[in-house]
């Protein structure tokens, strides 16, 4: 119950590392340690992209501690002049506290906020930092980010013996999982030590006495070759280019591939962070290949009359490393998976364009076989759009009035939401990420179609919509100009909602078998219940689940105030509540839909919903209805 009055008594600061303990998630990815690794890791690099670093170590502890050292110049120990404590403990215990504001102590950085390195103390049960510099070896240990040691000198060293090394174990009440993911961990060492050239990278996992050493004096070109069988690949030698201005660079290795390679490598970096989301710098290189291949084709008379190429026919085969570097990048988040520096994606679409043009003129030969490959792609989609318009016209516009498209037409990508009700369906809209999620409301029960033929079913408007929404029609195989890689059954988690998901199954099932062949077909799974305690929010599927939760909030110290709620339907559900939930793929559950010889799926769904098993299905009721769960 909130409090009748408002008054300044009721506006709360929060000083220190608070911030970032009160919401986690603001400042890092709850879901495991990684991008603490990263934060600290990005501390490292920035030693070594301003010639102070060669080697970094990182080690993951047997003890859970994960530590990572550099021989970089070593963390300020002298008294901030006007904080009066040392530039470590600064560093640590403040937020946006650092020395790359300004840009005079380093040119080029990722840790830009002041802020990741204190997100790792305030996240982490211990935390211990070693400096070596000034021929003197000094120590400082955190709990919880609080200072439990104060700075001291413990040793002396040589005078070019220098370095820092962070050694901290996650506190595993901010996270879902505090084991690190060691196939996202390595890629990332990886692709640090190949964006800079030189720079050696030491992995140890004590556990499994596990090491590896990635060192690449080649960088980029030498990654493209390591990762692609290079007789996938149409040139021998991939574009590798690099232009710098006094405040912003950019390099790109890039080629291209005839077959469609699985995992194909599509990475761009940002002063060598990952940006696995793109932004600015992605976008200016797609607008600069396209802008250089268009000149190409045109001044060769390359392209079918009334033919036109976009960026996704020039990139849909091509692999490709991106890495920018610039003063004062400007991510969207903490987190740092986008960049959204404005003026760079200019400067990076010219840089692009400027290269690949020169390069396409002295290699005609190659160059008109990555013409080739951008009209063959501009040509199937073109087919695809004529094929799907003419199937989206049954009756009425060519696309389902209620239908929200997405704006991708990469079946890797693409999802549709088949939501139940327009209240649902509209919250989804917005919860929605419109580049590659569409959404279609249904209304209400569709039609039991299990006992019934795909030319009868069509005569329904409810199913007539759906096929023109995924470009396929019901009872064929044909699945060439399906317009969606996922379709997502999205329903209220309640016994409807789960009459409304089986009915939908049922007709994929029956009358789009190939769908579920694929894979394309999921179920998304909706919570039931919302808990809140204090600053914390979880969600339930269902009771066991939600008493679990409950049962966790009560361990914790003094009397936490749990709230829980049960959400009627999804229409209940906000846009944000809906987006974690069920929309975005970091957090949301989705079942895929999948048939077995063993799993005797058709005479499952003929006792649930076939009219010739009535007496059948009222015996099976009588017997396992109580069982059932929702």
């Amino acid at each position: 119950m909130a409090k009748k009055s408002y008054d300044s008594k009721a506006i709360e600061v929060l000083s220190g590392l608070d911030p970032v303990r009160k919401r986690p998630g603001m400042y890092t990815d709850t879901s495991n340690p990684n991008h603490l690794i990263q934060e600290v890791l990005d501390n490292s690099i920035d030693e070594a992209l301003s010639s102070f670093c060669s080697v970094i170590q990182i080690s993951i502890l047997k003890n859970g501690f994960i530590e990572i050292s550099d021989d970089g110049r070593g963390m300020p120990v002298d008294i901030h002049p006007e904080h009066k404590v040392s530039g470590v403990e600064l560093i640590m215990c403040k937020l946006h506290a650092g020395a790359k504001f300004s840009g005079e102590d380093y040119n080029f950085s990722g840790g830009l906020h002041g802020v990741g390195v204190s997100v790792v103390n305030a996240l982490s049960e211990n935390l211990e930092v070693r400096i070596k510099r000034d021929s003197k070896e000094y120590k400082i240990s955190f709990s919880n980010g609080e200072k439990k040691e104060d700075l001291e000198e413990i040793g002396q060293v040589g005078p070019r013996n220098t370095g820092t090394s962070v050694k901290f174990i996650p506190n595993p009440i901010y996270f879902e999982t505090i084991e690190v993911q060691f196939k996202e961990l390595k890629h990332l060492l990886k692709a640090k030590a190949v964006l800079c050239p030189g720079l050696r990278i030491k992995f140890f996992y004590e556990k499994k006495n596990e090491r590896e050493d990635w060192i690449y004096e080649e960088g980029l070109q030498s990654y493209l070759k390591e990762s692609v069988d290079e007789n996938d690949l149409i040139l021998n030698e991939s574009i590798l280019d690099s232009k710098k201005s006094e405040s912003q660079e950019i390099q790109f290795a890039v080629n291209w591939s005839n077959k469609n390679i699985k995992n194909k490598i599509s990475e761009t970096y940002v002063n060598l962070i990952p940006t696995s989301q793109g932004g600015s710098h992605l976008n200016g290189f797609k607008s600069g290949l396209l802008d250089a291949l268009k000149e190409f084709c045109d001044y060769r008379n390359l392209l079918p009359k009334g033919l036109k190429i976009n960026a996704d026919d020039v990139i849909s085969h091509a692999i490709f490393v991106v890495s920018s570097k610039l003063q004062n990048p400007q991510f969207s988040g903490q987190t740092k998976e986008r960049l959204d520096s404005k003026d760079h994606a200019l400067f990076v679409a010219n840089s692009t364009k400027d290269i690949l043009s020169i390069w396409l003129n002295t290699h005609t030969e190659e160059g008109e076989k990555i013409a080739e490959l951008a009209i063959d792609s501009a040509q199937t989609r073109a087919k695809v759009s004529n094929i799907v318009q003419r199937k989206k016209t049954f009756k009425g516009p060519a696309l389902p009035g209620k239908l929200s498209d997405c704006n991708s037409e990469d079946l890797n990508e693409t999802e549709l939401f088949l939501v139940e009700g327009d209240s649902a369906g509209g919250s989804a809209k917005q919860a929605r990420e419109r580049s590659f999620q569409a959404i279609m409301p249904l209304r209400g029960k569709i039609l039991n179609t299990w006992d019934l033929e795909s030319s009868e079913i069509i005569k329904s408007q409810e199913i007539k919509n759906l096929s023109t929404a995924i470009g396929v029609l019901p009872g064929t195989s044909d699945v060439d100009n399906l317009r969606y890689g996922k379709i997502c059954i999205l329903a209220d988690a309640d016994s409807d909602g789960l009459h409304i998901a089986t009915l939908l199954c049922a007709l994929f099932l029956r009358h789009y078998k190939q769908l579920v062949v694929d894979g394309r077909i999921y179920i998304s799974m909706p919570p039931l219940f919302r808990i809140d305690c204090g600053k914390e929010v979880l969600y339930a599927l269902h009771e066991q689940q939600r008493d679990e939760i409950v049962n966790k909030f009560k361990s914790k110290k003094g009397k936490p105030k749990i709230n829980i709620q049960r959400f009627k339907g999804l229409g209940e559900m906000n846009p944000s509540q809906l987006r974690e939930t069920v929309m975005d793929p970091n957090t949301r559950q989705l079942v895929q839909l999948s048939i077995s010889a063993s799993d005797n799926a058709n005479s499952m769904m003929d006792l649930l919903l076939s009219k010739k098993n009535a007496s059948a299905r009222k015996e099976w009721l009588e017997k396992k209805g109580s069982l059932a769960k929702v």
